[in-house]
């Protein structure tokens, strides 16, 4: 067990003071890779509260709202940790978010604009199959920087509200597995597919596409992963 460092900036007063400890909190630990081992992550109060300028207080409570997120688990005696989700855990989170995503898909048919979907071809205009491998940190942002455009561009504010915490949760997912059994050549190919369903206004195959291309990251987790338990 190791106590996590969090990249932390003081946080000014004011009435919004909780909110903007929370959000600070949040930010910083969502930048953790917290499946990058098995290590437990714990959150050191004191530590937290001088990094952010603030009594310890408001800091319990930013975490007992970050616990009802999902992003932070309280252990009675022994404090407050970076929640790893369990392995049945994050296949229902990303049978849930296939769904979203593949309806996400279909209002970009339906909704967005040329511009709009052209944005997403731009993303991917330095990677082909020959460099992905190459330049996996690049990509593994890109792709979820894609994931996260699909979800914007169906133009849909409680679906992107619905969705907000979730994609936090399978951001920190995709950046562990992205880089394993080639799944990010595999992951290119995919999105230059969904791109030209999306670009044909194409909505049943764009739908279809994006779910099952998240539905095979559930198999991957499923078959492949055993760092999670």
């Amino acid at each position: 067990m190791a106590t996590v460092a969090l990249s932390l900036s003081p946080v000014d007063g004011g009435l919004v003071l909780k909110d903007r400890i929370y959000e600070e909190l949040k930010r910083a630990i969502i930048s953790v890779n917290v499946y990058a081992d098995s290590e437990e992550y714990r959150l050191d109060e004191r530590q937290l509260s001088e990094d952010l300028g603030v009594s310890r207080t408001p800091i319990r409570e930013a975490l007992c709202r970050l616990e009802i997120d999902g992003f932070v688990r309280t252990i009675p005696r022994r404090g407050a940790f970076v929640a790893r989700k369990s392995k049945k855990e994050i296949l229902e989170m990303i049978t849930v978010w296939a769904a979203l995503e593949g309806m996400a898909a279909r209002l970009i048919t339906e909704q967005a604009s040329d511009e709009d979907i052209a944005t997403l071809r731009k993303m991917f205009a330095t990677f082909d199959e020959t460099k992905v491998q190459a330049n996996i940190d690049e990509y593994s942002e890109t792709n979820i920087n894609f994931h996260q455009a699909l979800l914007n561009l169906g133009h849909c504010e409680l679906l992107k509200k619905i969705t907000d915490n979730l994609f936090l949760h399978m951001r920190s997912i995709r950046m562990r597995t992205i880089s394993e059994d080639n799944r990010a050549d595999r992951s290119i190919i995919d999105h230059m597919h969904i791109i030209e369903a999306l670009e044909a206004r194409d909505t049943e195959l764009a739908e279809r596409l994006v779910r099952q291309h998240t539905l095979d990251l559930a198999a991957h987790v499923e078959k492949n992963v055993d760092w999670l338990d």
